[in-house]
């Protein structure tokens, strides 16, 4: 396989991510930052990056002589007008590299191929009443094959690895999968990461699902450009993220921002007060479960996450739960870190997400929030498909982003 030359390290994590370094193992992190600059900004010319990342001229020649050698920037056209030598503006090459994501989800599993401008090339979708370690093997052997032989050789080697967005210990929700037990058992101890690893042949990564739909808000959402936010996806199961500094926090064990098992109060049938999960309340396998309980088929929920068709008041009820939770859980948020904003996005048709969002600010506003600093709720940019997108930009961000969270998922992952 073909090597490109940012495959190594980034440096400390004391390095302003915003500034050039000349620190020790600054070449592949100054190349990583003038990559990440470009992504955010658009096609830049070198006295800008200069300017922007406080590196000498001579560094970005050097550095951008590096990059278009390695395929990974275009040159554009001089830009003519100005007083002196035209300025060239460099963009990304999107052929510089490929990823390959992997979403494992309760009704279906989704591959995708990426660019290295964000662009999703192929998408694959898989349905299936609940997953199975076997049947997820099969797909994703098949797929990726599918994917390669579809690329032009050369550009086959420049997939740099797989990223697999799965929800954590998936053999604790057997009830709300409605899987046999047996089944849901065997992922116990299936090695998700090492089987595909062996089924690919690629080096592969693995997050949780909703922190890799987060990641996918960061790189290729966030239109206001938010550095610092907790991020909510509504799935089959909801999830999250923290996106701090840039950057997303995936904490000691991978899992920092798995929201849905936060606590949450409400009141029962009986009207006493009980705290349960916010997973229990805010998650698309609850609205599938009580459309059923009033003989709604709720097969639109999972085969159609655009148009829901009309499902009544159990949708307004179901959006009002939600909101009232997601506002509850917001609260506790900002008051361990003043997130400036919450976003919002999941597996949900457009217009029911912006109600979402528009109910949960209420509710928030009703919240005694004295002491706490603002949050803003926001809807997500990508939709449905975020978690697939999150899975293909881990092997990008650990090739070629100056991330500090890098080094962890550079140790989680395997190469075959």
């Amino acid at each position: 396989m073909e090597t490109i030359s940012l495959s190594g390290s980034p440096v400390a994590a004391s390095i302003d991510l915003s500034r050039g370094t000349n620190q020790s193992g600054g070449r592949v992190y100054n190349e990583r930052l003038v990559l990440s600059m470009i992504r955010r900004q658009g096609a830049l010319p070198k006295a800008e990056i200069a300017r922007r990342t406080g590196l000498s001229a001579q560094t970005i020649s050097v550095i951008m002589r590096q990059l278009e050698a390695d395929g990974l920037v275009l040159r554009g056209d001089p830009q003519r007008g100005r007083v002196g030598q035209p300025a060239v503006p460099y963009s990304l090459d999107p052929d510089g590299a490929l990823s390959i994501g992997l979403k494992i989800g309760r009704r279906s599993s989704d591959l995708v191929l990426l660019d290295l401008a964000g662009r999703t090339r192929v998408s694959l979708h898989e349905p299936h009443p609940y997953p199975s370690t076997a049947e997820l093997a099969g797909f994703v052997k098949r797929g990726v094959d599918q994917l390669r032989d579809g690329l032009p050789p050369p550009l086959a080697t420049r997939i740099c690895g797989i990223g697999i967005a799965t929800p954590f210990e998936l053999w604790n929700w057997g009830p709300e999968v409605g899987a046999p037990a047996e089944v849901m058992e065997e992922w116990r101890n299936f090695d998700i990461r090492a089987a595909v690893a062996r089924e690919t042949g690629l080096e592969t990564f693995l997050r949780n699902d909703g922190t890799s739909a987060c990641a996918a808000e960061l790189m290729f959402g966030n239109p206001a450009g938010h550095d610092h936010f907790i991020y909510f996806f509504i799935g089959s199961f909801i999830g999250g993220g923290v996106v701090l500094n840039g950057n997303v926090v995936n904490g000691p064990s991978g899992n920092a921002g798995a929201l849905g098992p936060m606590p949450i109060h409400h009141l029962g049938e009986d009207g006493r007060l009980s705290t349960s999960q916010l997973i229990r309340f805010a998650s698309n396998y609850t609205l599938e479960r009580q459309l059923r309980e009033r003989g709604v088929d709720p097969s639109a929920i999972w085969r159609s996450p655009a148009d829901w068709g009309e499902l009544g008041t159990v949708l307004d009820d179901w959006i009002e739960t939600v909101a009232a939770s997601l506002a509850h859980a917001i609260a506790c948020a900002i008051s361990v870190i003043d997130f400036p904003a919450a976003i919002i996005d999941g597996a949900v048709p457009v217009a029911v997400r912006r109600r979402i969002v528009a109910a949960t600010t209420e509710h928030l506003g009703r919240i005694d929030r004295q002491g706490l600093s603002g949050a803003q709720v926001i809807e997500g940019a990508i939709g449905s498909n975020a978690r697939a997108l999150g899975g293909a930009t881990l092997p990008l961000l650990a090739n070629f982003a100056p991330d500090r969270d890098i080094p962890f998922l550079a140790h989680e992952s395997v190469r075959n």
